[in-house]
């Protein structure tokens, strides 16, 4: 039988997560996590996942939409993987083919997606029109067999809370996460203004642990974070680590960011990861520093549509 491509059903939940764990396993999923993206995905996001099946069986996943919270509109993306036992059966052009067809119309002009450092994912995506931008790192930590630097005692006027100390009012974080989030290197810049969106798609994100989540708190004002993100079992990443501008080179990200690993470890968690823009040699050092390494390369890419 031929390749298929149909839209996600929340029963196809379970093996989304098997295909992706398989393709990229470098990234925190759950069958959770992926229901909860698509339900929850604002109007103006044209949120859909698409899936190849062949002969009954789910072999390929596609995340495609819209970068509403950019600034600079018509841009959209889609991220394709196939099962590394599945590849060349056609389910990637086929899922990047229809991907396409629906970004153009919903008013995208150009399409973003990840592509993995390989010979065969940087040809596959070249044959199809498109054009390689920045490299980002995954990076991993052992955090069951490695070991980690100390935990730091805070310095004067400098205090340790966790995300989950701003339960009754997490605005400070959403003030922080935006501050960090518009200063991070991307092609598709972000501008986080919706605090509402923010509270619906980052704070109540499944993946997302708050007792994990570490904060550092200057004279009372949010100055610094290390987002936790988890699988409920083994698996730990960070989902972004930043400094407000006013607090940066005072070393408050790499505390908050000990603390976090400190509390994952202790909570049993044993494989931590994250991911770097390839230019960001700021956090590539703290991560350096951390014991982490470099395990895989993405090279973002993008195609014109039209």
């Amino acid at each position: 039988m031929t390749v298929l491509v149909r839209d996600f059903l929340p029963a196809d939940a379970e093996a989304w997560v098997r295909v992706r764990r398989a393709a990229l396993p470098y990234l925190v999923t759950t069958p959770e996590q992926v229901v909860f993206d698509l339900a929850s995905a604002p109007p103006d996001k044209h949120y859909r996942l698409l899936v190849a099946e062949k002969d009954g069986e789910l072999i390929g996943t596609a995340q495609v939409g819209l970068v509403y919270d950019s600034p600079e509109p018509g841009q959209g993306f889609c991220n394709t993987y196939t099962h590394p036992d599945r590849t060349g059966l056609g389910a990637g052009g086929l899922l990047l083919r229809t991907a396409e067809e629906y970004l153009a119309r919903e008013g995208a002009t150009s399409v973003y997606t990840w592509v993995l450092d390989t010979p065969s994912n940087l040809a596959f995506a070249e044959k199809r029109g498109y054009a390689p931008s920045r490299p980002a790192h995954f990076l991993h930590l052992d955090l069951a067999g490695g070991s980690l630097p100390p935990r730091q005692e805070p310095p004067p006027g400098v205090e340790l809370r966790t995300a989950a100390d701003f339960a009754d009012d997490p605005r400070p974080l959403f003030e922080a996460d935006a501050e960090t989030t518009a200063d991070e290197p991307s092609d598709t810049p972000i501008e986080l203004s919706d605090y509402e969106d923010w509270l619906n798609h980052t704070w109540r994100t499944p993946a997302l642990d708050h007792e994990l989540t570490s904060v550092a708190v200057v004279d009372g004002e949010v100055a610094a974070f290390s987002v936790a993100e988890t699988d409920g079992r083994t698996r730990y990443m960070s989902g972004m680590t930043g400094t407000r501008r006013a607090y940066r080179g005072r070393g408050l990200a790499k505390l908050a960011k000990n603390d976090s690993l400190h509390r994952a470890r202790a909570a049993g968690y044993t494989d931590a990861y994250t991911g770097n823009d390839a230019e960001n040699g700021p956090m590539l050092a703290v991560n350096r520093w951390f014991g982490y390494e470099i395990c895989a390369t993405e090279v973002r890419h993008v195609r014109m549509l039209g």
